[in-house]
Order: C-alpha cells, then structure tokens, then sequence
C-alpha cells in the first residue's frame, strides 16, 4: 500500500502511550498510529492481512507443530520434534511480504542440530523435495520455482496466486502439513523412503490442484 509523511500534533502523554505499545508489538511509532486509525476506520492494512492469514494457519495446523510466540506481524514461527533419536526439532518460519506481488512470502526450514548424519539427512530429504515441488509447479505453469538449501537449512519463495485471507491460511496450512508429514516419514526410516515417496508425491500433487503456493 501507498504511504505518504503527514505532519500530526498529538499531545505528549498520547505519544508516550504510543511509544509504549509500539515497544510491546515490536513496531514503529507511525505504524502503530496508522494500524489504530484503519481499524476505527475499517481500513485494512497489511498487519491486519497478516495476522488474519496467520490466525487461519493457527486454526487449521496440524497438533503436530508447536507455534512460538512472535512479535512481529509478519512471521509465523513453528516447531515439531522428530522420531528420530534424540528427538531434533525442526523450525518453521514463515514470513510475508507486506505487499505481495509476484511472492507472498518466505518459509525458511531449520534443523536444529549439531549432528553431521542428521545435517545429512536433512539435505538429502531436499534435495528430493525440492525436485518434486519444481517439476509439479513446473506442470502447473509456475516455472519460476525460487529456493535455497545450505547446511541444516532450506528456503523458498511461497508464489501469490491471488487468494483470499482465509485461503492464503488455508494453503500455508495444507502446505505446512504436508512438508512436515514428508519430513517425518523420511526420518522415521530413510532406509524405506522410496517405498512412500509415491504416495507422497501424491498427495503433493492433489495439494497443487487446490492450492498453488
């Protein structure tokens, strides 16, 4: 959205309260004043898209994942632990652009460990997805399949296809849950991997034809 420099006189004990809210949010003085004023007057601004798109994830994820405490509007960050010796977690962020255009965002996926194995692991479990997700988006129309993978990490640019708020929620939940029930069954028994990739596969591809994200 457009924003331009105002110039407003308020008084001191009103900015105070202001810096002081805006501190608890982990947001700007100007941000917080003009959050407050299209709320009363029924404008909706980007925090307000967010927080509905993310308060839609919250309703729909699966009770796998445990959702972190965050200030910011903008992110979503979420946990699961896997069954795998000594229980790794493995961190979900997601975060949105304030105008989206050609993206709606980034998830960034994280193990949290200081094994080589599982590091390994993890790579190679990406390597696999990240092939499956770009050759079906590919088969979609949406070649432009935007990703990193380091070590113990892995990112990529979620596409904005012009949901609603509420289908916006609905695709990163889907997505989310299916990413996560693919990461579990891989390290549950890598050894067996290529006898659930199939289905897997599967199940990702009828995700697609619901949502394209």
């Amino acid at each position: 959205m457009k924003k331009s420099v105002y110039s407003l006189v308020l008084m001191d004990d009103v900015i105070r309260a202001v810096d002081r809210e805006a501190y608890k949010r982990g947001t700007s003085r100007s941000n917080l004043i003009n959050q407050i004023l299209a709320q009363h007057l029924s404008c909706v601004t980007p925090e307000m898209r967010m927080r509905e798109i993310f308060g839609s994830v919250s309703d729909l994820i699966s009770n796998s994942f445990s959702i972190q405490q965050q200030r910011s509007a903008s992110l979503m960050t979420l946990r699961t632990a896997l069954d795998f010796k000594y229980r790794p977690t493995i961190n979900y962020k997601v975060e949105l652009e304030r105008s989206p255009n050609e993206y709606l965002g980034t998830l960034r996926v994280q193990i949290r460990t200081q094994s080589a194995q599982l590091i390994d692991m993890f790579g190679n479990f990406f390597a696999y997805r990240v092939e499956l997700e770009a050759n079906a988006l590919a088969a979609h129309g949406c070649p432009d399949y935007v990703f990193s993978l380091g070590s113990g990490s892995f990112s990529r640019k979620l596409i904005n296809c012009g949901l609603s708020e509420e289908e916006t929620g609905q695709a990163i939940s889907r997505y989310l849950n299916d990413l996560n029930t693919s990461i579990q069954t891989y390290f549950a028994a890598p050894q067996n991997f290529a006898e659930y990739a199939p289905q897997l596969s599967r199940d990702y591809t009828k995700l697609l034809e619901e949502f394209i994200l």
